[in-house]
């Protein structure tokens, strides 16, 4: 059985595979054919971990996609909050489809059914209904907001720029992330297809702006500003490191967070730490980690 990872380089996606590598399992990590080199930055050492290897491709490229799936039986499918990424999406899985692969991990995000005014929120839906409609055997992961969106900004200038408001996100670490989507992806790997299923994946705490703020004060040991709720002013100061329309997308994303939060039930949370095998890290432990580096 082979498993291909589509979207290795990214914050999670370098996470899957290194949980992969960790449990000793074998895969491929699709690598952009016009940039394979700069990609392979994992763990920053410049090289992808022992029994992970790449594979060229495009995902706008179906020749060059077909080719990659070529003998694959269980893809892992992430993309990046780009505009077109509900067609990327589709056409990966009508690719899968075609490719007979009948087992999937696709990584969605907590309330994608909710935040449908969120462009990215909304694609990822729209992701999910093809899967049900088609009956593709899938497990799809509803992460929340990941703590590595967070630790740069804020280490850099000692301001939390993120929206997220007080009403409160259960955020979880990117390396949970993965651990989790390993865990899946080798178990649908080693079986005949399995029913879908949806899994949410959620940290222990509850975190607010007002929160996390004082972490970060508190492990930097100096004291950090909120940037506000203010989602016109977010728009314009991400917008300086992003396209104007992704910009507003992300400030989409927040405006849910301010109307009715992230905040995952008690028994999701339970799920979670009993799927890793271990206690969910936490905000602080990350925090730490950023401010030691």
């Amino acid at each position: 059985m082979t498993i291909l990872v589509i979207g290795s380089t990214g914050t999670v996606g370098t996470r899957v595979i290194e949980a992969l590598a960790k449990r000793g399992q074998p895969a491929f990590a699709l690598i952009h054919e016009r940039n394979p080199v700069s990609a392979l930055v994992h763990g920053g050492t410049g090289k992808l971990p022992e029994g992970i290897t790449p594979v060229k491709g495009d995902v706008t490229d179906m020749e060059s996609m077909r080719a990659a799936l070529k003998g694959i039986d269980t893809m892992f499918l992430l993309n990046p909050v780009v505009t077109d990424e509900m067609t990327r999406a589709i056409l990966m899985l009508d690719l899968a489809i075609e490719a007979g692969i009948k087992r999937v991990v696709y990584q969605s995000m907590f309330k994608s059914d909710e935040f449908l005014d969120c462009p990215h929120a909304n694609a990822k839906f729209a992701t999910e209904l093809m899967i049900h409609k088609f009956g593709i055997p899938t497990t799809i992961l509803r992460p929340n907001y990941f703590f590595q969106n967070d630790g740069g900004p804020v280490t850099k200038t000692q301001v939390y720029p993120m929206a997220i408001g007080n009403i409160g996100t259960s955020m979880v670490d990117a390396r949970d992330i993965g651990e989790i989507a390993a865990i899946k992806l080798i178990e649908r790997d080693r079986s005949e297809p399995l029913p879908t299923e949806i899994i949410e994946i959620h940290g222990s705490d509850v975190i607010t702006a007002t929160s996390a703020i004082a972490i970060w004060t508190e492990v930097l040991g100096k004291e950090v500003k909120y940037a506000g709720d203010d989602l016109r002013q977010f728009e314009k100061t991400f917008a300086k490191m992003s396209t104007s329309e992704i910009a507003y997308d992300v400030a989409g994303m927040f405006r849910g967070f301010q109307r009715t939060g992230m905040i995952g039930s008690d028994a999701a949370v339970e799920a979670t730490a009993k799927l890793l095998g271990h206690p969910q890290r936490t905000y602080r432990s990350y925090a730490q980690e950023m401010a030691a580096d």
